[in-house]
């Protein structure tokens, strides 16, 4: 049984870089084979839409978690937390 990988992460994007980052960061989610979202605050937001990430408009130093589920859920985990923080 698998359970449920998060992880928070402190954004360390510019907001003047947000709209270019959130570009490579849903082509490197939909990279993955598991179900990742990405939560900040109530709002959470499936990581492999961009409409839905820009919607979070996550602000540099704010904090955002990231979940994932499937068979690269660790890997995805990673390379995600490292593109925001």
């Amino acid at each position: 049984m698998r359970t449920l990988q998060t992880q928070t992460v402190t954004v360390t994007i510019a907001e003047h870089q947000l709209n270019h980052v959130a570009t490579f960061f849903i082509q490197k989610a939909n990279s993955f084979k598991s179900q990742i979202s990405v939560a900040q605050g109530d709002n959470s937001v499936n990581a492999k839409s961009l409409l839905g990430f820009l919607s979070l408009q996550p602000a540099e130093g704010s904090q955002v978690t990231l979940t994932a589920e499937g068979p690269d859920e660790a890997e995805a985990l990673k390379a995600l937390a490292d593109m925001l923080g």
